[in-house]
């Protein structure tokens, strides 16, 4: 039981940081590529796509364990901490829900496809012998 509270604690942190990062990419006083790996792990964090199915078991929740912490850690990073420490109070304090827009949904679909077609060209040349 004190593993799943562990968990539960860990990913209600992890969306108050997600929340932070939000509020943070509308500041203008972000770094610019702060932002664009904010906007890489906002996007990553509502894709329905993962790259590794969440079916799975175990490893389909492994992309989720360890790339959006690690995204979080390099955009915290890339951008001053008194930005930081601000986005991450207006997070607790209020809920905020990411906007819902239909463009940005296809946008996700989109590079995932052209990031899926990129990967079978580099790989087709050495299973090209199999069919």
């Amino acid at each position: 039981m004190k593993i799943i509270e562990q968990l539960r604690k860990w990913a209600t942190a992890l969306k108050t940081q997600i929340t932070a990062l939000y509020i943070a990419y509308q500041r203008p006083d972000v770094p610019l590529l702060s932002k664009i790996i904010i906007s890489l792990v906002i996007a990553y964090a509502v894709s329905p796509i993962d790259l590794i199915p969440d079916f799975i078991p175990i490893l389909g929740w492994l992309d989720e364990l360890l790339l959006l912490p690690l995204g979080c850690w390099l955009a915290i990073r890339l951008m001053p901490s008194a930005i930081w420490l601000d986005c991450q109070e207006k997070a607790q304090h209020r809920s905020i829900q990411l906007p819902l827009n239909r463009w940005i949904v296809w946008g996700i679909i989109i590079i995932w496809c052209l990031l899926a077609v990129w990967l079978l060209s580099l790989a087709w040349p050495y299973f090209e012998q199999y069919f």
